[in-house]
């Protein structure tokens, strides 16, 4: 068991920091080589789910990977999807673009970040992708930006990565061809993002459908090393790692209940709303009981040590709950509430090693 949570290492060594490395060089102590930096296109290449310890605990299946220079990094807080890829594209912490996390609590209803979903159903409306997130992608430059063609209009994507130029890709194979014809094309820079690391651990977990997915995605990075024109720079990075979680569910303490209003973000980075009055109470019982199997802090302790950056708007701030249980070892947390309650075995959100540290890792052509 963790003995404390790894933070996010904002400024020093956080996923938060790379764009503004690229695009904004010279502002910041850099993250990457200066021959990354000077290159004359730079592609960066987000593979969710891939954490540092999976992929140095396979490093026989990802050989290209694992030959190129580079090391680990923090993500953010919590390490999720949804707040981590917006870190990513805005160089920015949770606490300033807002993106709290994968279920947000808005007026007292969650969220679904990826669905852009509440209890009351489709929110596109009500939520304005582009007004709920206002940060600008890129530092306000219009990329190419290469994923999957399903996610091309959705509204996460207008979320954080609005005003890009949406290449989409239908087959794995054609990843690398999208990536290569942006730079055959001109480009100075590339972003591209794959998501299917994180979608087979949710469902296989570590098993042989996960080393199949790891060696396809080192298999995409050594079909670029072999595409990319001299001159360019690969830049291959995460959002979050992953843990396995298929034994630890974990319902909460009947004693909890009474101070309960709701719940809302991740299963391993729960938060609790109390009853109007009951914060106090809530956060000793949670620590009474779930001290076990969850760091439990209150909303105050996880803003004074900067979790969410050391930005909080205060439209943030109104997004998070009174009393976080985020999640040691394999535990997760169940909220009855939330509509899609699958017992997922690959799961993150947590502050653990394995979910924290992901790979930045970097090749110059």
């Amino acid at each position: 068991m963790d003995a404390e949570p790894i933070t996010p290492k904002w400024g020093e060594g956080c996923v938060a920091d790379l764009i503004p490395a690229i695009l904004e060089p010279g502002e910041t102590d850099s993250l990457l080589p200066a021959e990354v930096v000077d290159a004359s296109c730079v592609v960066v290449l987000v593979f969710d789910g891939l954490g540092w310890a999976q992929l140095k605990d396979r490093a026989h299946l990802a050989p290209t990977l694992c030959s190129l220079a580079g090391g680990p990094i923090t993500t953010v807080a919590p390490s999720t999807t949804a707040a981590a890829l917006t870190s990513i594209t805005t160089g920015t912490a949770p606490g300033e673009h807002g993106i709290v996390g994968y279920r947000i609590d808005v007026d007292g209803e969650a969220l679904n970040m990826l669905a852009w979903r509440t209890p009351r159903g489709d929110a596109r409306d009500r939520l304005v992708p582009e007004e709920f997130q206002t940060l600008a992608a890129f530092s306000g430059q219009r990329p190419v930006v290469v994923q999957n063609g399903i996610f091309m209009r959705s509204p996460f994507t207008r979320a954080h990565l609005a005003g890009t130029r949406q290449h989409g890709y239908w087959t794995l194979p054609t990843l690398p061809v999208q990536i290569r014809q942006a730079v055959a094309a001109g480009e100075p820079f590339v972003y591209a993002y794959y998501d299917g690391i994180d979608k087979i651990a949710h469902t296989h977990g570590f098993g042989e459908h996960y080393d199949a997915e790891l060696a396809a995605c080192d298999q995409i990075v050594a079909d670029l090393l072999m595409m990319l024109p001299r001159g360019t720079a690969l830049v291959v990075t995460a959002d979050h790692g992953l843990v396995d979680c298929g034994s630890g569910r974990t319902t909460l303490d009947d004693s909890l209940l009474p101070m309960l209003d709701r719940q809302s973000g991740e299963a391993r980075f729960r938060w609790l709303h109390a009853e109007a009055g009951r914060g106090k109470d809530l956060l000793a019982a949670a620590i009474e009981n779930h001290d076990d199997r969850a760091w439990v802090r209150s909303v105050d302790q996880i803003l004074d040590e900067e979790w969410f950056g050391p930005i909080v708007t205060d439209t943030a701030r109104s997004r998070l709950g009174d009393v976080a249980l985020v999640a040691r070892d394999h535990w997760w947390f169940v909220d009855p509430a939330e509509s899609n309650r699958a017992e997922l075995i690959g799961r993150h959100g947590s502050l653990t090693p394995d979910e924290m540290f992901v790979p930045l890792i970097t090749f110059h052509s």
